[in-house]
């Protein structure tokens, strides 16, 4: 009788567990708010323009034979002459216009005249000021400015004294001619008045107000025939209380 054989089992492979791990949750990042600052708003102040006031250059006519000086004045030293009728270019002015400065029509050598003796064609008053800032006197190449003593007040009178120079043999414009030349800024009706001054000696006296916001001052020059030397300049004292 055959043998009977028992069945061998088999075991089934057994179930391995797979653990499946989620995802952990992540927070999600913390906005942090930040704060953004609207621009200043920046202003530009845009300057006011200066106004620069327009000159014109006129013409005139010579009305009688004249001296045309290197300043403004009758004590200033000797150019040229004028003759009668010539035209001429006019340049420039004091600030009062009482003298003008003029110069051959596209000329370059200009001299100072007397408004007077000229038919101006036009307002002088157009013309620009140029002195003394921008028409320089002659420089004297052979003498030395002038020294100052003291510039004295007495009430309105103020007195300027300086240490003197010759003239040698031959630099004299003229015989007798003035050794010096005083310019004179002072107050007079509440307003500062330019005057020029020819002196033989070294000293002058003048009247000085009160009542002018600007400083009265002056200036001295020693004079001969090629020019001046200098300028030695001085301010006026302030009247004492």
């Amino acid at each position: 009788m055959p043998q009977e054989i028992a069945p061998t089992s088999t075991a089934l492979p057994s179930e391995t567990a797979t653990a499946t791990f989620l995802p952990t949750d992540t927070p999600a990042p913390t906005l942090t708010s930040t704060s953004t600052l609207a621009p200043t708003a920046t202003f530009t102040l845009t300057p006011t323009p200066t106004i620069v006031p327009t000159y014109a250059i006129l013409r005139g006519e010579v009305l009688e034979r004249a001296n045309c000086r290197y300043g403004p004045g009758a004590p200033y030293l000797y150019k040229y002459g004028l003759v009668k009728g010539s035209n001429l270019e006019i340049i420039g002015r004091l600030d009062d216009a009482s003298w003008i400065q003029i110069q051959a029509i596209g000329g370059n050598n200009p001299c100072w005249v007397k408004a007077s003796l000229m038919d101006v064609k036009g307002d002088p008053f157009s013309i620009a000021p140029v002195y003394p800032d921008d028409a320089p006197l002659p420089v004297s190449p052979y003498y030395v400015p002038l020294q100052l003593i003291e510039v004295t007040r007495e009430k309105e009178q103020v007195t300027i004294r300086w240490y003197g120079q010759s003239l040698r043999a031959g630099d004299e414009e003229f015989e007798n001619a003035p050794l010096y030349l005083a310019e004179i800024w002072a107050c007079e009706n509440g307003e500062i008045k330019f005057t020029p001054y020819g002196l033989w000696e070294e000293k002058i006296t003048i009247t000085d107000e009160k009542g002018c916001s600007d400083a009265s001052h002056g200036r001295v020059y020693f004079s001969e025939k090629h020019g001046y030397a200098g300028p030695t300049e001085f301010e006026f004292p302030e009247f004492s209380e």
